[in-house]
């Protein structure tokens, strides 16, 4: 059976991803940028906009780092404003578990559904490092299993928080002068190991019933946590092989969580260069990625991995011939492109031997390593490239992150949506006028109704 593909749209904050010094390049926090971007969206009839959350700009050597400088606005008053210049496109953002309390981040989320006619999704994350925590009352760094532990009581209790208003409690009878059909409306008492609280929830039960829960995880935990309660899952396996791997391990885990195959979508972040023909494509991808890892850039990533002061090493030359120093108190503070080096001089050796495979210098190594364009080519090639991925079950669809902002989604709708809709794979209007309704996802299913075991 065909599959339709889902698309969706990420707003970067400032980061290497975004050539913000393309004459083409607006700001990343003036409002007019994020209505011209999710108007496109909406125009593609993509089903959401997401915005990512940094909770504090990132230093290498004490220094903020060079492309995370500004970008990174409130993610609830950007939705809410983005709210009211569209009708159907969802808006999902990133709020942190870790330094947040469930009773305001539930509220301000039923508040947004409300606001937006049933359009709110919440990126469920944690936070890994000390230094982000700095920032916060708590101190903020957590363990990885006390992370997560976190991350799902604190969901379980927003659950119960809108869970705690019935669809049919507002009653609202001028006659009688009866507003509420019961007196125990949004009750709630919750205890356990992360929370203690009670009193009654101050937001009714909101159009979608509660928001799509998005989660971002790729350990095993992030993967069992998604498996249990989120309605999606972003992941970074936007090939075929890697892709079709963890769609196929994910998806696998729902049955255990009393739940089917379609109540998660699957959706990869991906890059795109669009071009008259593949071969033009092709040429303006290597200049993006050019652009995207100047010299100075390319020492800042080389520094992460090396853990040590790298400004006087040549970026044209050879990788240092020093290794890596291993250890927590990483140069990069707060970034956490640093936790993929599970082991740094194992990582080294690898770079090492495609750099003299390949004749790569450093900055042609770090451009090798760092990521490439997801799709490249024409219109028709990319549209084709993103529907096999989809029907080889290595996803259910794209969320896409343009390197021009905020003008990067335009060429990608008005060229490769008709091309995908050609091929009966993508809407030609929006099914439904929920978030929920436009990913085809049923309505949410009573908080008791499975518990969680992630």
């Amino acid at each position: 059976m065909t599959k339709p593909v889902h698309l969706a749209a990420h707003f970067p904050g400032v980061n290497n991803t975004t050539v913000w010094s393309d004459p083409q390049a607006g700001s990343h926090i003036e409002f007019d940028s994020f209505t011209r971007f999710a108007q496109t969206a909406e125009r593609g009839l993509f089903d959401f906009l997401f915005l990512a959350e940094g909770l504090r700009l990132r230093e290498q050597h004490g220094e903020i780092y060079d492309l995370d400088v500004v970008g990174r606005p409130d993610t609830f008053t950007i939705l809410a404003a983005i709210a009211a210049v569209t009708d159907r496109l969802g808006l999902a953002g990133t709020i942190n578990s870790t330094f947040n309390e469930p009773v305001e981040v539930a509220r301000q989320f039923a508040s947004l559904d409300h606001l937006s006619d049933g359009r709110a999704a919440w990126n469920v994350v944690t936070s890994w490092d000390a230094f982000t925590g700095e920032n916060f009352r708590r101190g903020g760094y957590l363990p990885e299993d006390q992370r997560y532990q976190r991350a799902r009581q604190f969901l379980e209790t927003a659950i119960e928080l809108w869970d705690s208003w019935r669809d049919d409690d507002i009653l609202a009878d001028r006659v009688s002068g009866r507003f509420l059909r019961r007196d125990d409306a949004g009750a709630f008492d919750h205890v356990d190991d992360q929370f203690a609280i009670s009193g009654h929830f101050s937001v009714p039960r909101s159009p979608q019933g509660r928001p799509v829960i998005f989660q971002a995880g790729d350990s095993e935990e992030g993967r069992e946590f998604a498996a249990a309660r989120a309605d999606a899952i972003f992941s970074r396996h936007a090939t075929l092989d890697a892709g079709r791997a963890f769609y196929a391990d994910v998806k696998g885990r729902l049955s255990a969580h009393g739940r089917r195959p379609e109540d998660l979508l699957i959706l990869p972040a991906a890059t795109f260069v669009l071009g008259d023909t593949d071969a033009e494509a092709a040429d303006l991808a290597h200049e993006v990625r050019l652009a995207q890892v100047s010299g100075q850039t390319a020492i800042k990533f080389l520094e992460q991995l090396w853990n040590r002061d790298l400004s006087d090493h040549d970026p044209d030359g050879p990788l240092p011939e020093i290794d890596p120093l291993p250890g927590e108190n990483t140069v990069a503070r707060g970034r956490a492109s640093v936790r993929i080096h599970r082991d740094p001089r194992d990582v080294a050796r690898e770079w090492r031997a495609i750099a003299e495979a390949k004749g790569l210098s450093t900055r042609e190594l770090i451009i090798e390593v760092t990521g490439r364009q997801s799709f490249v080519g024409a219109a028709e090639t990319v549209a084709r490239e993103i529907n096999e991925l989809v029907q080889a079950d290595a996803s259910d669809g794209f969320i896409l992150v343009p390197h021009i902002t905020p003008g990067g989604l335009d060429r990608f709708v008005d060229e490769v949506v008709p091309v995908l809709q050609d091929l009966g794979v993508y809407r030609s209007e929006y099914p439904g006028t929920t978030l929920r309704e436009n990913l085809g996802l049923g309505a949410p299913r009573p908080a008791n109704a499975a518990a969680s075991t992630v």
